[in-house]
């Protein structure tokens, strides 16, 4: 028998744009679809709400926490991103503007695995890459420009701290080099290429059957890319010149996705459940639709709080709610408990307001 997930209406009538958790999953950021960013703290079983973080004038697209550091790191339709630090003697966070040099919205933001520098997507059609240089007690950036020719969706750093994934509204997915001279050690890697120098194409990938790049995702080892476009589908290449696979979806698109193990993904999106994608030896193919459907009883709650909400929301005629603990599309997918390579837990945040923590 199945243990059913964790389901936590953190927000009523509002959307979750994101989240992140702290390093031991005590404190989760996340998002409300404005230019706030809410910390909530673990309370019994469920989460109050601890911090709100104001700095922001547009919205929040994009979160990531840091688990080592504990920095917290957020971008936003404001063109700028800012680094924000607990501080100790008063329990308030402080930020620090990262200055992007940018004249389009940011729109994902991603720590690098050593927590040395992040990478932030933009709608200026490159990434900025960024890390604090001592001496002038600063952060600095440099940019990727070419060849991508419209926005940066999203972004994902390679094990390794040095190759970056990118997916992009023109309907590519790459990896660059984000190898920064005095940061990173050599930049080589046997897969993906020996000479790395800073801004170097690596790989270039499309999707199946046209649509924008939502979302890309290295397997623990760095050697596969996965990546999801708006044709539903998700594919796979390994290296760039080894073999490309697409795990074919009759479903609407999805927009997240999350490497579990090396053989094994993740991903949802517009069909408000998580799907798991396994490599069965020849070939990814969707395996099982994680979600098992709500019991009797929490559909009853479900539509209660459906019909309650409807002023809210405008809504004036509705069925009794979807069969599945999301109401709405899920936005974001992040691990949430790891055992060595693999994730044996997952959290999801979606536009009706929930948080839900699954197990695998």
């Amino acid at each position: 028998m199945s243990i059913p997930p964790e389901v936590h209406q953190l927000l009523h009538g509002t959307p979750i744009t994101c989240h992140a958790f702290n390093g031991d999953r005590t404190q989760v950021a996340v998002a409300p679809s404005s230019h706030l960013v809410h910390i909530y703290k673990k309370s019994g079983n469920g989460w109050s709400l601890a911090h709100v973080l104001e700095e922001h004038d547009k919205l929040v697209t994009s979160i990531d926490w840091a688990p080592h550091s504990n920095k917290i790191v957020s971008c936003a339709q404001d063109r700028n991103a800012y680094v924000w630090t607990l501080e100790g003697s008063t329990s308030t966070w402080k930020p620090q503007l990262v200055l992007l040099r940018i004249n389009r919205a940011a729109t994902f933001v991603r720590w690098s695995p050593k927590e040395d520098k992040f990478a932030v997507a933009t709608g200026s059609r490159l990434i900025a890459i960024a890390y604090f240089e001592v001496d002038n007690d600063w952060y600095i950036t440099k940019h990727i420009r070419k060849p991508i020719r419209s926005t940066v969706l999203s972004v994902e750093w390679h094990p390794e701290n040095i190759l970056l994934a990118a997916g992009c509204a023109d309907m590519k997915a790459r990896v660059f080099s984000a190898y920064v001279k005095g940061i990173d050690a050599k930049a080589a890697n046997a897969v993906w290429g020996e000479k790395l120098p800073f801004g170097t194409l690596c790989g270039e990938f499309g999707t199946a059957n046209g649509g924008w790049v939502h979302d890309v995702a290295f397997s623990p080892s760095g050697n596969i890319l996965a990546w999801v476009g708006h044709d539903g589908n998700v594919s796979f290449s390994y290296g760039p010149v080894g073999p490309v696979f697409t795990a074919l979806t009759t479903g609407l698109p999805l927009v997240s996705l999350h490497f579990v193990a090396e053989d094994a993904v993740v991903a949802a999106g517009h069909d408000c459940v998580p799907f798991l994608f396994r490599f069965t030896g020849a070939q990814w193919e969707i395996v099982d639709r994680i979600d098992k459907g709500i019991s009797k009883a929490a559909a009853v709650d479900t539509a209660r709080s459906m019909f309650q909400n409807m002023s809210k929301i405008g809504q004036t005629n509705a069925d009794a709610g979807l069969n599945s603990h999301h109401q709405n599309t899920i936005t974001s997918v992040r691990p949430y408990l790891t055992q060595g390579d693999r994730v044996t837990m997952f959290s999801t945040s979606g536009v009706d307001g929930k948080l839900v923590i699954w197990r695998l």
